[in-house]
């Protein structure tokens, strides 16, 4: 199940990880953002040990969303040995995310 994440545990849980981790900022009044979460949600499932989800929300964690420079929910920022390596922003389709996963897993 996707993690809840904050400025506390961000560099233990996201940068320090051994997998490669997407981070979804999200808000909880962003509908695309509601949308996804099943998305994201499956896509750990089938992932797993190869992939985490980390859920930081933009509201309660604006420090970390400017850090990475988030603009709008939802963006997705995929982080490989603490490095982000790629990003996807808005209402992007599992297959999108897939590819992306696809090709980050194999670097």
């Amino acid at each position: 199940m996707p993690q809840r994440v904050s400025k506390d545990n961000f560099q233990s849980e996201v940068l320090s990880a051994d997998t490669l981790v997407l981070a979804d900022f999200y808000s909880d009044s962003c509908i695309p953002c509601k949308r996804l979460s099943p998305v994201l949600f499956e896509l750990e499932k089938e992932y797993e040990g190869k992939l985490k989800i980390a859920k930081i929300n933009v509201n309660f964690d604006s420090e970390l969303a400017s850090e990475y420079e988030v603009q709008a929910a939802p963006t997705l920022v995929f982080f490989k040995n603490g490095e982000e390596k790629e990003r996807l922003r808005g209402a992007v389709k599992k297959s999108e995310i897939i590819e992306l996963t696809e090709k980050l897993i194999k670097e």
